[in-house]
């Protein structure tokens, strides 16, 4: 049994974003089509004799106790009886508040390190529901699939076989947006009678990215883009770099763009340029994560 393990934990996007019906609890009912970049953060893992010790480098994510890399540790030691600890080492390349993931993905990461270190004691429809409990996008991370439509509150997932890898142009502004309040922003924007239109998904529009740049939507735009002008501004400067697909990820703030070869993506970024947000070149994936190895 391994004592140390390393993971990567993958960025995502989502390339459809519709929000439906607030429901009684509070929570909001959602389809989405995820897809996930080789944009990642790290996480180093290793067995102790007890309790559970964080430490991030590379942003401030708060407290270590509100990370989901120790909400997950505590999960599957929990689930194992606790018969070690562990210290955790996470090295963040993710932008936060970006609507990339990189908080349910290193939770997701959390899960699958810690169970390697407990022998994968815990079965994976097992680590399926810990991932629920986490949060919406952790069981996307924890599917293994690199493309997935969800609904629900993002925990039914339909599996997907994705398009050839692609060129993606991240743009991140510097100002960051909680998903709560946009979510509020939503719903004020919303009369009481609103419903939502029918759609048919078909298969084939998934084979392609020029397909999925059609069926490409995100509800959250419009309220974002009426708040924050300058957001809406940089969307319209990549579109106008030609992309197969255009949106802004989540609740924001990032935008992204997927490019037919990395000659046009680097093209676009010189368009774009940095003056009011970070750019980021990464490539979609075609496979899912890989799962801890030694360390």
């Amino acid at each position: 049994m391994t004592d140390r393990v390393r993971i990567q934990a993958h960025a995502k996007v989502n390339l459809l974003l519709r929000v439906l019906a607030k429901e009684v609890s509070g929570f909001h009912a959602i389809e989405t089509l995820f897809s996930l970049l080789e944009l990642a953060d790290e996480l180093v893992v290793e067995r102790t004799a007890s309790g559970i010790n964080l430490r991030v480098e590379g942003a401030d994510t708060g407290p270590a106790e509100e990370n989901l890399v120790w909400g997950a540790a505590r999960l599957v030691l929990d689930a194992t009886g606790n018969r070690f600890g562990v210290r955790a080492h996470l090295t963040k390349r993710i932008p936060v508040k970006a609507g990339l993931g990189g908080g349910s993905s290193d939770g997701a990461a959390a899960l699958m390190a810690v169970n390697r270190l407990a022998g994968d004691a815990v079965p994976r429809n097992e680590i399926l529901q810990l991932a629920a409990r986490l949060g919406s996008d952790v069981p996307f991370f924890a599917s293994g699939a690199p493309l997935a439509l969800a609904w629900g509150r993002g925990e039914r997932l339909f599996r997907i076989a994705p398009p050839k890898p692609a060129p993606v142009l991240l743009a991140v502004p510097t100002v960051g947006f909680s998903t709560k309040t946009t979510y509020h922003q939503l719903d004020d924007s919303r009369s009481a009678d609103y419903q939502r239109g029918a759609v048919v998904l078909d298969p084939e529009v998934f084979t392609t990215w020029g397909g999925i740049g059609r069926l490409a939507g995100n509800d959250f735009e419009s309220v974002v883009f009426a708040t924050t002008p300058a957001l809406k501004t940089l969307f319209e400067r990549m579109a106008a770099t030609r992309p197969l697909v255009v949106r802004m990820t989540g609740s924001g703030s990032a935008l992204l763009a997927v490019y037919r070869s990395e000659g046009d993506r680097d093209a676009a970024a010189m368009e774009v340029g940095e003056r009011d947000c970070r750019l980021i070149r990464t490539v979609t994936r075609a496979r899912g994560p890989e799962g801890p190895a030694a360390a």
